[in-house]
């Protein structure tokens, strides 16, 4: 009997090309939907650390500090958009601007995943702790949205200023 070449066949290669094809297909959906969860979470979990870190600056300083949404880093934009970034700094006029004087803590543009949205809560644009810690008597919610307008997760601030989040446990349309 004659040896056979050692090796695969033209043949035997694209049949098995063309399943990894097929299964990369079928397995990259779910991965896709995966990824867009943790980058929420991680995004949530960011949020949560800088309302922290500013609750706890207002409490050192002993005067009122600002997280605001900012696109540019040195000063809050109107609107309720936090996706471009947002702006910690102590607030010593208390007009809730950032202002030459004030000490800016931290400034983060593009803190997220491109492919998030973060919508602020329509009646409050900012979050201002107090020196005593509490957030000035009013709740916060940041929700953070896919491209496709599903609510991945949310950051609640209580009247007392403390941060949370949740994730939905059914899929809801991200709030306008």
């Amino acid at each position: 009997m004659p040896k056979r070449p050692a090796g695969f066949t033209l043949i035997e290669l694209l049949a098995t090309t063309s399943i990894l094809a097929i299964v990369a297909g079928i397995a990259l959906s779910p991965m896709s939907a995966l990824l867009e969860r943790h980058r929420a979470s991680a995004a949530a979990s960011t949020l949560v650390a800088h309302m922290q870190l500013a609750r706890m600056a207002a409490v050192n300083h002993r005067r009122r500090v600002v997280l605001c949404p900012s696109s540019d880093g040195a000063g809050c934009d109107a609107g309720t958009d936090w996706s471009p970034g947002w702006l910690l700094f102590v607030d010593k006029d208390g007009n809730r601007q950032a202002d030459a004087t004030d000490e800016i803590l931290r400034a983060d543009q593009q803190p997220t995943s491109r492919h998030l949205r973060i919508v602020g809560s329509a009646g409050r644009q900012q979050l201002r702790y107090l020196p005593d810690g509490t957030s000035g008597g009013s709740n916060l919610t940041l929700s953070i949205c896919s491209q496709r307008g599903e609510l991945l997760a949310r950051v609640i601030v209580n009247n007392v200023g403390r941060p949370r989040s949740e994730r939905p446990s059914t899929a809801l349309p991200c709030p306008h």
